[in-house]
This record gives C-alpha cells, structure tokens and sequence, in this order.
C-alpha cells in the first residue's frame, strides 16, 4: 500500500525560491510505486493552496506554484477537517514533508500546527527549529552543552536604533574586524555580510535588519568551513564530512545558488581525530536542540585541528546538489532513499509519541 505524501513548500519566506527548488528536486525523485504526491503549496504572501494528486515527474518550478490550479485552503483542513479521525478523510495524507527554509516554516511554526492536527511529518518538532532557527538561541544552547565556538554580539532592532555608536563599540570592542554581520533567524546566506571597517558595519547592520528585528555578529574565525550530516531520531548518526572552498571572500547566497564560485570537496580531507571531534559535537549539538530528522552541522576547523561549531541547520539545502545529500550519498543513502529514510523517522518518531499518556 502506498504512502500518502504531503509536500510542504513555498512558503512566506525570503528563502521561497530556494523551497522551490528544493520542491522539484524532491517530487521527481520519489518512487511513484511507493508514494503518492500531494502538493502544499504557500505563496510569498502566505496563502496555502493544495494541488491534485500528481502523477509523475513535474518539468520547472512554475509548475509548483500551482497557478490556477489550487484550492485554497485553511492549513487546517490540510487533513480535510480538523476534528476527525485522519482515517476518515479520503483527503488525509499519511505523512507531511515540510520542504520550507527559513521563517514561517523551519522555525517551529508549520510543526506545531501539524503537531496539533496529530500528522507526522518529516524533520525536527518545534522546540529544534525554533531553537536551531535563531541563531542566537541556538549558540546559547551550544554553549550549555559545552561546546566550542567563536565569539559572538548580538542586538535587536529597537536597541540599535536607540544607540546605534553603542552597538558599534560593542562588535569592536569585543570582535573586532573583520566581523560576519546575520540576520538571526535565516538561512542561506541571505542578509549576511562581512565587515572589515566601521563603515561596512553599519551598512551590513542596516542591511541585516531588513531581514530581521533581531541580528548576529560573529568574530571571523581563520579556518576551513568542513560540514556534516546528522540524521536519525534518539540515535542520531553522522555521514562524512565535505570542505565548503569558496573561489570567493566567503559563501554568500550567490556563491551556494547563482555562479559556480564555490567547490564542495567529498570527503572532506582531514584526520580521523579530526573526523572523531567533528562527529561528536554534530551528535551534541544535535541533542541540545532535541533534534529529530535530519540536520547539517556546519564547523570551522582551525590549522591546529580545532573544531569550532558554527550552527545546525535544521532544514538544509536539499537538492541533489546540496552539501546535505552529497554527504549522504558519499556515506551510501542514495537521494531517493534519503528521503524514503526521513520519511521512515517522522513516521518512528510520531508512532513514540503516541505513548505518552495525556491523562492522570
């Protein structure tokens, strides 16, 4: 009996093209013996629209958008009424895979709502995307559990309007330059700039505040970018590791998606200590967000062989020619059995919560 599939994507999100892509890619690698393809599609201006069943491989993202041919929809009816048994709906999907990047998505909103319908979906639950999507968050959890990483500042919108020469002084005094200035709650390199003069940072300061109410900025660190796959539920386990080269400054949005500015070089080359360090604190730091699903752990590794955790991102790039897919197939999960893995986890994961008594 085949899995009936929700695909999530789109969404009210700066990373929307990227959902998309991401969106192709998934839909025409899936085995049609095995799953059923329903489409979620949300628009940049957040409304939801749920396509028909599709029934093969789909030729170019427009195809996605479903113009014209999408039911508007509340994402409370995504199992055709909210109350009822899901069993009862020939509209209900078996399973949902959240394919969003970034805010209004990864960050814990779509999961808690899928939580409340009692749907099981792909990835982490709500407490690891929001954690994991607030960057700051997220390193003050790393630095809980003891992990090793750069020196960071951290300010929100109305702070720096009120004093904006404060907030200067503060990256000086306590970073330096050069400094990486981010939006704390995106991914894919949008809104990230680096800075080497005050002039660069109040215009990356302004630039990032576009993006967010809430920024990040972080010490450079004088290391090579080595990521890692982790996927799995309460024993998570980690793939190889890949080199981010960047032909360019650093690897910024146009370096991942519009140029061939950057090589992902699989398997990284460094030493099985090395190899041992960088496993460990992906697992850590997989574990102090409550991961579940999957994650890409993203490190800098210094010439005397330190690792220094950077961030997890919850929701990784996740075409066939992402770094988290690439690390996978060099570790043996082919993409199309990535993705039947992920899907096997979410339904693992919601069948373990069914145990837990909701009464006293």
């Amino acid at each position: 009996m085949k899995t009936k599939l929700g695909l999530i994507y789109g969404g009210k999100s700066a990373e929307h093209n990227v959902s998309l892509q991401t969106a192709l890619a998934v839909i025409n690698a899936l085995d049609t013996d095995k799953f059923d393809i329903h489409p979620i599609y949300i628009t940049e201006k957040g409304e939801w629209l749920r396509g028909a069943q599709l029934e093969g491989r789909v030729s170019d993202v427009s195809v996605l958008k479903l113009s014209g041919g999408g039911a508007s929809v509340s994402p409370m009816e995504l199992n055709g009424a909210l109350f009822p048994a899901k069993q009862e709906s020939s509209e209900a999907v078996d399973v949902i895979f959240p394919l969003l990047h970034g805010p209004n998505g990864e960050d814990g909103t779509v999961q808690g709502m899928l939580e409340l319908l009692n749907i099981p979906y792909v990835g982490n639950g709500v407490l690891a995307s929001a954690g994991g999507m607030d960057k700051v968050v997220m390193k003050q959890l790393f630095a809980q559990a003891g992990l090793a990483q750069a020196n960071y500042v951290w300010f929100i919108r109305n702070d720096w309007r009120n004093d904006e020469e404060a907030a200067y002084r503060e990256v000086e005094k306590e970073l330096g330059y050069p400094c990486f200035v981010k939006p704390a709650n995106l991914g894919s390199s949008v809104g990230i700039s680096k800075c080497k003069n005050r002039e660069e940072l109040a215009a990356a300061f302004s630039s990032a505040f576009e993006y967010d109410r809430k920024i990040i900025i972080e010490e450079a660190i004088a290391g090579r970018e080595i990521e890692i796959g982790v996927i799995g539920n309460d024993e998570p386990e980690c793939s190889v590791t890949g080199e981010i080269a960047p032909k360019v400054e650093f690897y910024d949005y146009k370096a991942k998606y519009e140029d061939s500015t950057t090589d992902l070089i699989i398997p990284a080359d460094i030493t099985p200590g090395e190899y041992e360090q960088i496993n460990e604190m992906a697992i850590k730091a997989f574990k102090a967000i409550d991961g579940s699903g999957l994650v890409r752990a993203d490190f800098f590794l210094t010439k005397e062989g330190k690792a220094l955790i950077n961030e997890v991102n919850t929701m990784p790039g996740f075409t066939p020619f992402s770094m988290f897919p690439l690390l996978w197939k060099e570790s043996g999960l082919e993409y199309p059995k990535l993705i039947e893995r992920l899907v096997q986890l979410a339904l693992e994961r919601h069948e373990d919560k069914q145990q837990i008594k909701h009464t006293f």
